[in-house]
């Protein structure tokens, strides 16, 4: 391993800035150098709704190429677009300290969820979102929606975002954002309100990025290999593992509306879900908690609620490939 580590981004503002936090702490952590390589990746180039191109695994695909192909050293992922599955040769280092998990209502006139009047267009990309939107507040527009941050905000009436796609500029009342992303590009000023999880579950893995590198990279001793093992949040790993866990037993999409959240308290760990119809109008929601919590117990809370979760018709909502 050189003394200048290249670390893979995407090349949107959000991505540079998660990435570059990133970075610096493994550049300070390791005594190395480091430099950005920006993958484009298929996510970035297509149109349309994130179910129509292929889930959020278009967003992975490049990057992960980048790394195996020895463009980068490391790849930063926002861990919700990650599919559960691992690649061949490439191993997830380091889970850095959760943020924020919560949904962040970003609305005009400092309008709150329930503020809002009847027949409002709040705009998201999420089929979670929508559903859950839908299922707290059916007399509203659910508009679906795709774009960087600023991008979205331009279309909230009121916000002025430096991104505006033509003709759509202040058409809707409201969108619906990860409070992670906002505050990590310094936008937390346009939040109108910060999503309570009884309201709206996040996206299994929100909130947090996963710093992925080949293999043996990971175990060779290395000066990087060390700053990665100090960066890895043990409490994030387990909060998340079991989270995918689940994703992964209901054999769902990132994109599927299911949300999920981990919460280690002790020495408990709990794991709440929600599988949702993608018109609002069931929910199915369920907990389970594990003590004393290792990766294993971790990986196993997370398949018994999916199998909770199955068991109580969780595949009559959505399609569930493991159902």
């Amino acid at each position: 391993m050189t003394s200048t580590v290249r670390i893979g981004t995407r090349g949107s503002a959000l991505a540079v800035t998660q990435t570059t936090t990133v970075a610096e702490a493994l550049a300070a952590a390791g005594g190395v150098d480091y430099e950005l390589v920006r993958i484009k990746t298929e996510g970035d180039i297509l149109k349309g709704s994130l179910a129509q191109i292929g889930g959020t695994g278009v967003f992975v695909a490049a990057l992960r190429e980048a790394l195996l192909d020895d463009r980068c050293d490391v790849a930063v992922h926002s861990l919700k677009d990650l599919p559960t599955g691992m690649a061949e040769g490439l191993r997830i280092a380091a889970y850095p300290a959760r943020v924020d998990v919560r949904d962040a209502l970003c609305a005009r006139d400092g309008l709150t969820l329930a503020e809002l009047p009847a027949g409002a267009k709040v705009g998201t990309g999420s089929p979670r979102r929508a559903a859950q939107l839908r299922a707290a507040r059916p007399d509203l527009e659910v508009i679906d929606i795709r774009g960087n941050v600023e991008t979205r905000l331009g279309r909230v009436r009121g916000m002025h975002g430096p991104e505006v796609i033509e003709g759509k500029k202040g058409d809707l009342d409201g969108v619906v954002l990860a409070a992670a992303g906002l505050s990590r590009l310094d936008r937390t000023e346009t939040i109108t309100e910060l999503l309570d999880p009884a309201v709206m579950l996040p996206a299994p893995g929100q909130g947090s990025l996963a710093v992925e590198c080949r293999t043996a990279d990971a175990t060779d001793g290395s000066a990087l290999a060390k700053a990665m093992q100090d960066y890895d949040d043990e409490a994030t790993r387990l909060s998340v593992t079991a989270e995918r866990a689940l994703l992964a037993r209901l054999e769902a999409g990132c994109s599927a509306p299911i949300g999920a959240l981990a919460t280690l308290a002790g020495d408990v760990l709990r794991l709440e879900a929600v599988v949702c119809r993608p018109d609002g109008t069931r929910l199915l929601r369920s907990s389970l908690e594990t003590n004393s919590p290792d990766m294993e117990a971790a990986t196993g809370l997370g398949a018994r609620l999916a199998e909770d979760l199955l068991a109580k018709g969780a595949g009559e909502l959505t399609p569930l490939a493991g159902s």
